[in-house]
């Protein structure tokens, strides 16, 4: 396994791919996920306080209530083209010699891992069988922030037709945050 970090995340032709490079390696691993999943990972990321806890911080809001903590994610498996990935948690009675590993979706554990700044690991072979040079992306990182940023004003403006304005107040921030940052 391979340390790795949330190196940016892009909106594609495909759709949304949060790229992991490993450390000291020239590649990204891109693993595509949904529009909520892409959301959750970028206020995690952002360090975003919300009015009411999304999903991800109740789980984490759970582990701290049972004194337990995320220690890392690690993305172990490519299997019929899907990525799959763990939870390892430890406290109380799990230790570092034997951990709970709860099966987690990737855009899940990234989404914890961005929240509680856990180390995020690659398995070798995924790294090997998936990656793409640095390289490639360049292009699509400089588009990525107006596209972003089109794409989540199209939400937001939906949100506000539907009366969604909780929604709608994170989606503008959100949409602040990307007028001040030129990456994800």
């Amino acid at each position: 396994m391979i340390i790795s970090e949330i190196w940016s995340i892009l909106k594609t032709s495909h759709g949304n791919a949060v790229l992991l490079k490993p450390k000291d390696i020239e590649k990204v691993v891109p693993v595509f996920i949904g529009t909520l999943e892409m959301q959750s990972i970028l206020i995690g990321k952002e360090g975003m306080s919300l009015s009411r806890p999304h999903t991800h911080d109740l789980f984490i809001n759970m582990l701290n209530h049972v004194n337990l903590s995320v220690k890392k994610i690690e993305i172990h498996e490519l299997k019929d083209d899907v990525f799959h990935a763990r939870l390892i948690i430890t406290g109380g009675e799990y230790t570092k010699e034997n951990p709970l590993v709860l099966d987690s979706r990737p855009s899940d554990g990234l989404a914890i891992a961005a929240r509680e700044k856990c180390p995020v690991y690659l398995a070798s072979k995924i790294i090997e069988e998936t990656g793409v040079p640095v390289s490639f992306f360049m292009s699509d990182l400089e588009e990525s922030s107006d596209n972003q940023y089109r794409s989540l004003k199209e939400q937001l403006e939906q949100a506000i037709a539907e009366e969604e304005y909780e929604q709608a107040a994170e989606i503008r921030d959100l949409l602040n945050l990307l007028g001040t940052t030129t990456e994800l």
